[in-house]
């Protein structure tokens, strides 16, 4: 029963360790300016200026292959999102109407 009791002990003893370790690193990045550190990664991406997290960029998905791609990296043609040039011209090319029996 003592073993038990020494266990549970131990573990509590180690994750407030881990928590003050954490809390420790997290002030360090703070004084010294880096954000991005171990604690930046759970915690959400700071902005260059430290005030506003940043947001992940859109994702568009490509009309011709289906593969999602960055919104800065699609080809619109048409309104419709392509991932690249090459598709967006394979799509245009494609017969449609009555073309297409």
């Amino acid at each position: 029963m003592r073993q038990i009791f020494l266990l549970i002990l131990l573990f509590i003893v180690g994750q407030w360790l881990v928590k003050a370790l954490r809390r420790h690193d997290a002030q360090m990045a703070q004084r010294t300016g880096a954000g991005a550190g171990a604690s930046g990664a759970a915690g959400g991406a700071k902005g260059a200026n430290g005030d506003a997290p940043q947001l992940a960029e859109p994702m568009i998905r490509c009309v011709e292959c289906g593969v999602h791609a960055p919104k800065s990296d699609s080809v619109m043609v048409a309104g419709q999102p392509f991932c690249s040039a090459a598709h967006a011209q394979r799509h245009g090319a494609r017969p449609t109407g009555r073309d297409a029996r």
